[in-house]
């Protein structure tokens, strides 16, 4: 479960916001610009925020004398470019949050292959992301993301950078992926055919505060 209370002055209001969300997809939804990267960056760790108590499976991880840095929070964020590193192929791309925490080589490689396979992308080892469509880098990042086994998973517009067609398609394999997931997964859009496609409860930001579905 995350819990969070935050507020952030953001250059045209302000996020102010008090939310938990338990275990399974919550989907995020809102406008452009209504501070919901800004909510999943705070999470995170990668936005300071002015004020907040945020509290991951009873771990407090920010409140106003604690501050977890990003790394050590457990907490994966699946960013819209999906951050893939172009000079790695994809296996060593999903083995690279192993390696920063010092998983041996062997290990790291096996669990890479794990997550390759679970994701039906097993033929794309050795592949440059350069090379993937869109639907593919996505599928990468996410085994990424789970190759660390996190506490909690937050996707940031996981669509956005895809087509219609294909975003419907990998819309209906990333909700199949996340289904049997025991963690926190919160993933953030401004498209209303997501809403739906997730059959999952709906926190609806705007000008950075919740409103009512």
């Amino acid at each position: 479960m995350i819990e969070i209370a935050a507020r952030k002055r953001l250059r045209e209001f302000t996020l102010d916001v008090e939310l938990t969300f338990g275990s399974g997809v919550t989907v995020l939804a809102g406008p452009s610009g209504s501070g919901k990267s800004t909510l999943l960056r705070v999470i995170a760790g990668l936005v300071r925020p002015d004020a907040a108590r945020v509290v991951l499976g009873g771990r407090v991880l920010e409140n106003g004398r604690i501050r977890v840095p990003p790394f050590r929070r457990d907490v994966a964020y699946l960013f819209q470019e999906y951050a893939l590193f172009p000079h790695l192929d994809v296996l060593d791309n999903i083995a690279y949050g192993l390696a920063a925490r010092g998983v041996p080589r062997r290990t790291r490689s096996a669990t890479a292959r794990q997550w390759l396979e679970r994701l039906g992308i097993g033929a794309l080892a050795g592949a440059r992301p350069a090379l993937l469509s869109g639907g593919e880098r996505q599928r990468v990042a996410l085994a990424r993301a789970l190759a660390c086994e996190p506490r909690a998973l937050l996707l940031d517009e996981p669509f956005a950078a895809l087509d219609p067609a294909t975003a419907a398609r990998v819309r209906d394999e990333l909700r199949a992926t996340l289904a049997p997931l025991d963690v926190p997964v919160v993933v953030v859009t401004h498209d209303e055919s997501d809403v739906g496609a997730f059959a999952a409860p709906v926190v609806r930001l705007e000008r950075g505060r919740v409103i009512p579905s």
